[in-house]
């Protein structure tokens, strides 16, 4: 890591990223994530001994992920610009067969960002919300939600923003989550640590359920039949807060709330959560503890604490709800 090796150790005193592996070179101790890396103490507290640090990635050249993620930022700026020179027209807005909102804006953003995609990357795939998918069995797919939060956004709430995400080989490696009202963008790459406006993140300790803040788009997402797994945590946690849209994942990943719960979702309304908030130490998946890839469903959980994650499971799946 040459300079930046004491950077790296002290990032990792707070950030207990999930695509570091730390290992005692005597022993042959390996310590991945949360398992055996303790919450308090001084300062790299969990580095005692001789240690050797390496990072995990998956198999991409590390100047793939440099230039990937330099281009995905150029498209969240593009979109940023145009988010905040339309954010006080009068737009039309349609409410889709889904009953989700969509704007001409919704629409001349994602034309923008395929159109550049396409130009500087043609062999990949692209999904989107507002245009046809195309290649999505390509090695490289960038997913796209030009506006998250579209009803926000038409009511001039500022948890509205765009995402966009790169998988490679069907999983999301590249995630940036950019609200343009609050001037916000959180960085997710595999192998390295989450970003808010360029500093580093990291969730935070959650000791018991009992003193958690949970999150959720809107209870109206959920039917009849899931409403039993959120009243399940509504009833084991401390503090609920609906409406944030993304913002409510980028400050999960920030450490100022602890579990998050959603359904009745799409790809491209989640696709960056999970980078973003892997590399700040916490766990995002569907309702049944799955991974998210391309072909995950409308159900996602995530947790800053991954003990808190999964008793948030236990509690889904005791409610009765089928994952």
């Amino acid at each position: 890591m040459g300079g930046s090796f004491k950077g790296y150790l002290r990032a990792l005193s707070f950030a207990h990223h999930s695509n570091i592996a730390i290992g005692r070179a005597a022993q042959g101790l390996s310590i991945k994530n949360w398992a055996g890396l303790p919450y308090g103490g001084g300062r790299n507290s969990c580095l005692k001994g001789p240690y050797t640090v390496r990072y995990i990635r998956p198999e991409v050249p590390p100047l793939a992920y440099e230039e990937l993620t330099r281009f995905a930022e150029q498209l969240a700026s593009e979109a940023r610009a145009m988010l905040l020179a339309g954010q006080d027209a009068r737009t039309s807005a349609v409410l889709k067969p889904d009953r989700t909102f969509v704007t001409d804006l919704d629409a001349a953003i994602e034309a923008r960002l395929r159109s550049l995609i396409t130009q500087t990357y043609p062999h990949h795939g692209i999904v989107g919300e507002e245009e046809a998918s195309r290649d999505t069995d390509a090695e490289w797919v960038w997913i796209l939600d030009p506006i998250d939060g579209t009803a926000p956004f038409i009511a001039g709430v500022p948890v509205y923003g765009t995402l966009i995400a790169l998988a490679h080989r069907g999983v999301p490696v590249i995630g940036i989550m950019d609200l343009p009202v609050t001037a916000e963008r959180w960085i997710g790459v595999a192998g390295h640590i989450t970003t808010h406006n360029g500093r580093p993140v990291a969730t935070r300790p959650c000791a018991d359920l009992s003193t958690a803040i949970l999150t959720a788009s809107n209870p109206d997402f959920f039917t009849p039949h899931e409403m039993p797994a959120l009243e399940a945590l509504k009833a084991q946690t401390a503090w609920r807060i609906y409406g944030g849209c993304c913002m409510a994942y980028g400050l999960l990943a920030n450490g100022r709330t602890d579990i998050a719960i959603d359904t009745r979702l799409k790809i491209y309304d989640y696709a960056p959560f999970k980078p973003i908030i892997e590399g700040a130490g916490g766990v995002i998946t569907d309702w049944a503890g799955r991974s998210i890839d391309l072909h995950s469903g409308p159900r996602i959980l995530a947790a800053g604490d991954p003990a808190r994650h999964r008793e948030a499971l236990a509690i889904i799946a005791a409610s009765g709800v089928g994952v």
